[in-house]
């Protein structure tokens, strides 16, 4: 079998430096078996570690985040499928008695029917507006640990519970990194209303033509416009290039009217959770 050597959370402290901490899988040494004297030794090398899928690498790094956890805690509860993960062991926890008296918030409507169907108490920003910690995953993390979220759908909800959490710790497997955001290729969500929003979508290719930019009204799986919680549509922006300047980049979508949030999670993660080949890393901010 293979060993994990866990460590536990460092400090979640927003100082610039970004600490980081390896807690590594290590591939079990060959296992010898002595035989009679009349026979010769055999030598059986044993199996080496299995390697983890996509859901597996999610699984680990939530399991870590939960350890950030304490019973009396007002937490945010994050969308997605790594999400899933967490809120799926504070069920276990709080159905073992290892955990009491928690309070999630949902950053959706689909995180909030499966903590519900948990047992997990339930309130909104309206009842607790300082929550202590947000656990969520993201689509991209970038060196100095600003993400791109928003790939579920629920990018204003999640940053408007984050934004109230006293500590943010996102959860991600290794091949979310990113050298700089866009830098995937893939969506970068703008929210926008529903009225003119083809006019919005123009504008929004237009800000970052020179980046390449594709501008993309999210379709569901009908074929229909994607519709979010808020009942609004999503604009997805593929970029060519990574965003030169994050924060300009944001300051600019937020300034077009018609424009609701931007997936563009700027300076709010505390520490993020990474699970790789290798085992799980940890950064804090």
């Amino acid at each position: 079998m293979a060993s994990l050597s866990l460590s536990s959370p460092h400090s979640l402290s927003s100082s610039h430096h970004i600490a980081s901490t390896h807690l590594l899988l290590r591939t079990p040494n060959s296992i010898k078996f002595r035989t009679s004297p009349h026979r010769a030794a055999v030598s059986v090398k044993a199996l080496s570690a299995p390697v983890l899928t996509q859901d597996g690498l999610k699984k680990l790094a939530a399991d870590k985040a939960v350890d950030y956890v304490r019973s009396g805690m007002v937490l945010g509860l994050g969308t997605g499928s790594t999400a899933a993960f967490v809120v799926a062991k504070l069920g276990e926890l709080l159905k073992s008695g290892q955990l009491k008296d928690i309070v999630g918030v949902p950053t959706s409507k689909r995180t909030e029917e499966q903590a519900r169907s948990l047992g997990i108490p339930l309130s909104v920003l309206d009842d607790n507006p300082r929550l202590d910690l947000a656990i969520d995953g993201a689509d991209e993390v970038d060196p100095d640990l600003n993400l791109v979220k928003g790939r579920g759908g629920a990018l204003l909800r999640e940053k408007m519970v984050e934004a109230a959490s006293d500590k943010f710790v996102v959860v991600v497997d290794d091949t979310k990194l990113v050298t700089g955001l866009g830098g995937s290729g893939l969506a970068m969500p703008v929210e926008v209303v529903q009225f003119c929003w083809k006019y919005n979508l123009i504008r929004l290719q237009e800000l970052f033509k020179e980046e390449g930019c594709d501008a993309k009204l999210r379709l569901d799986a009908d074929g229909k416009p994607y519709v979010t919680d808020n009942s609004n549509y999503i604009v997805d922006l593929y970029f060519k290039t990574p965003i030169r300047d994050g924060l300009a980049a944001g300051a600019e979508i937020s300034a077009l009217e018609g424009v609701v949030e931007h997936g563009l999670f700027l300076n709010m993660a505390t520490s993020v959770i990474i699970a790789g080949k290798s085992g799980v890393e940890v950064k804090n901010k």
